[in-house]
């Protein structure tokens, strides 16, 4: 009986062990879950920044259903920006949607863009995963409005360029729209336009779990390294709902870097600041990367012929980079999915003071 009651004590004890063990697991996990990645330490903030301060220079890539029209439908070539021919235009999403069967961007080569932005000296890339129109250049499982109804069906270009990168030594970011002119829960107010879309009653929580899902599409499969957020300027999208997209994105992977987009971007001062067009004439505190086009569109464009000479683009890299930013330089494929060949030789050139400016 002795022996019997000593087992008991035994097992007693050995149990009570497991449980108060099971217990604190549980709390260190839930202190895992509530960290808030908004009031990250300045340590931990530069030690994730530290690659995209080093890195310096990168390519960002247009590409959708846009870039088969050039800037051009039935005829009309208004509106300065290619990709945003729908809006300019005013395009019915009921015709806009046709655009999907003759789409066949055969041409499209991961490898030899990648190849493209290593040879120009380019550490990072960001493609447009989903633009203001929509679409979606990768198959999602939460809408139809992807490569996967195309004549590319069976294609994926963001996991493409995601190997391509992979393989060379280039850091891979993925860009997301916010507005977004197809998924049905936004509207054009009559007398505005396309870009100030308006958020139909009750369909905004529908919309940002559409936005998460997809979001989280782009860090479990492709394993983003960077969230480039966009289309920010909607009234129904507030600083409140950029904190909340901001700390999922971060408890997803806390290591990936967005840009202030994400949120209101002149009230957001997380990750990285993002001037359009323009960079900063002085040296700031905070972390900022300019965006620039090479010649006048984002998207390709037939007509657009502005281009900025290699002396021109390698100037604004170095005046960019002396007062602390990041330079993320445009290309956009045209609609077999190349890259205009003005473009690979303006980046080409680029490349070539850059080797022959680090050779002295």
């Amino acid at each position: 009986m002795n022996i019997i009651k000593g087992v008991f004590s035994v097992l007693l004890v050995m149990l009570t062990v497991l449980i108060l063990g099971s217990c604190k697991q549980e709390k260190t996990i839930s202190k895992i879950e509530k960290v808030n990645y908004l009031e990250e330490s300045e340590e931990g903030f530069q030690k994730r920044m530290q690659w995209f301060n080093d890195a310096k220079y990168g390519m960002f890539i247009h590409f959708g259903l846009y870039s088969q029209l050039g800037g051009i439908y039935k005829g009309n070539d208004e509106g300065r920006y290619a990709e945003w021919i729908q809006g300019n235009q005013n395009i019915p999403s009921e015709e806009y949607i046709k655009l999907l069967d003759t789409w066949k961007p055969e041409n499209f080569d991961a490898d030899k863009i990648v190849k493209l932005a290593k040879d120009a000296q380019m550490k990072y890339l960001v493609i447009t995963t989903k633009h203001h129109e929509g679409f979606c250049l990768y198959d999602s499982n939460y809408t139809d409005f992807d490569i996967a109804s195309t004549p590319m069906k069976g294609r994926d270009f963001v996991q493409e360029l995601a190997d391509a990168c992979k393989k060379e030594g280039i850091v891979f970011g993925t860009y997301y729209s916010i507005t977004d002119w197809h998924e049905g829960s936004q509207y054009v107010e009559e007398g505005k336009g396309w870009g100030m879309m308006k958020m139909h009653e009750g369909q905004k929580e529908k919309y940002v779990a559409y936005m998460k899902n997809q979001i989280k599409e782009l860090i479990e499969n492709y394993d983003t390294n960077i969230l480039w957020f966009d289309g920010d300027w909607v009234d129904w999208w507030t600083v409140e709902d950029g904190n909340d997209l901001y700390q999922y994105i971060r408890e997803l992977k806390p290591s990936i870097i967005i840009n202030n987009r994400v949120s209101k971007r002149k009230l957001f001062k997380k990750d990285f600041g993002t001037p359009e067009q323009f960079h900063l004439d002085s040296i700031v505190k905070y972390n900022w990367e300019a965006c620039y086009t090479m010649n006048d569109s984002w998207g390709f464009k037939k007509k657009d012929t502005l281009w900025k000479s290699p002396e021109e683009v390698y100037g604004k890299l170095k005046d960019i980079n002396g007062k602390g930013g990041n330079f993320l330089l445009n290309v956009g494929p045209d609609g077999n999915g190349v890259v205009p060949e003005e473009s690979a030789k303006i980046l080409l050139e680029v490349g070539k003071m850059i080797r022959e400016e680090n050779s002295k």
